[in-house]
């Protein structure tokens, strides 16, 4: 296979993009960033004198702006997508518009245009709940809510297309944590790290649910693994990433330590519990993977923790308790505000 040299990553603004396209830019890749920049047009202010860098404002449900921004496109990876239970809830017709019905056209029009590999971002969210001792991928996707769902019927839609010129792959990532220049602070080990960090506190709700988890560094490291294996290897396939399984509980129990480890002078961050109804629980299998691949996560839950007391520390956010730009569905229904004025 001739090298793939141009990627055009979906949503590559986002959280897990931010991290992702610096890692490409630094591997030789060049790579076009296509994305509403709705969380600011700043992302990659760092890496302006990067010129294999093509940032396209816009939106993946234009067919003709992706027909344009897939011209000379070896691979895409598809991010973008309106993320989380309640983001998808606030706007189900858009929700509905960008995660599945704009899905097959990007495909279609990817293979049109010559692109060689398709990577899909899909969600260990498919799941729903289970009590299986750890869930692998031939597990039933059982979603309880329509992001979960229309997530899932993405997958099989890819896989209609896959053929000898055109290898298609689904990645099922685990609940991403960690800090990232597009930073998200509506995630479980990042909410209650930001709460211990600026309240001393870490509230619970529920706190029985069981959750995997995977470094924002180990996930980006697989995307930019997934260019450069041979198609034999990765064609058509499935797999969890995913690391650690813990209960939300626990994950408040290592927040709580790696705070008293990192600011010994501070009283020790209390944890108090409240119901819940959220139900989904799960824990994923990532053996596949790491047998098929050779892949093997490297950063822990504590590392993310301790990734973002440093940024905190550093002043890397504004105000990341209430500033929307760090919560999906707090920007989203700032912008439904002023669209409506």
């Amino acid at each position: 296979m001739d090298q793939l040299k141009t990627v055009l990553v979906t949503g590559g603004a986002g959280y897990v993009g931010a991290v992702l396209v610096p890692k490409l830019l630094n591997k030789g890749y060049r790579v076009k960033c296509l994305d509403l920049y709705t969380y600011g047009e700043d992302i990659f202010d760092d890496i302006k004198d990067k010129s294999n860098l093509v940032e396209i404002k816009g939106d993946i449900c234009d067919q003709a702006l992706l027909s344009h921004s897939l011209k000379g496109c070896d691979a895409v990876i598809h991010l973008a997508c309106i993320s989380n239970d309640p983001s998808f809830e606030l706007n189900p017709g858009l929700s509905l518009k960008v995660n599945y019905e704009a899905f097959e056209p990007l495909v279609r029009i990817s293979k049109d245009k010559g692109v060689r590999r398709f990577i899909y971002a899909s969600t260990c969210s498919v799941y729903g709940v289970s009590d299986a001792p750890e869930v692998t991928e031939d597990h039933p996707l059982l979603p309880i809510t329509d992001y979960n769902k229309y997530k899932g019927m993405c997958e099989p839609v890819l896989g209609k297309y896959q053929s000898a010129e055109f290898t298609t792959i689904t990645i099922r990532p685990a609940t991403v944590c960690g800090y990232s220049p597009r930073q998200r602070f509506d995630l479980t080990v990042n909410i209650l790290t930001n709460h211990a960090y600026h309240k001393n506190h870490i509230t619970v709700f529920g706190g029985k649910q069981e959750r995997p988890n995977i470094h924002i560094n180990d996930i980006t490291d697989l995307y930019v693994q997934l260019l450069e294996l041979p198609e034999s290897k990765i064609a058509g396939k499935i797999y969890n990433a995913g690391y650690q399984n813990r209960s939300v509980a626990d994950i408040a129990l290592i927040v709580q330590k790696i705070m008293a480890q990192e600011f010994p002078q501070r009283p020790q961050a209390t944890i108090e519990t409240k119901p819940s109804d959220d139900i989904r629980s799960y824990r994923i299998s990532s053996e596949k993977i790491k047998k098929e691949l050779g892949f093997v996560p490297r950063f822990t839950i504590e590392d993310a923790v301790r990734d973002l007391l440093k940024a905190f520390r550093g002043n890397k956010f504004q105000d990341s308790m209430n500033n929307p730009r760090y919560f999906n569905i707090k920007m989203l229904k700032s912008l439904e505000a002023e669209a409506k004025v």
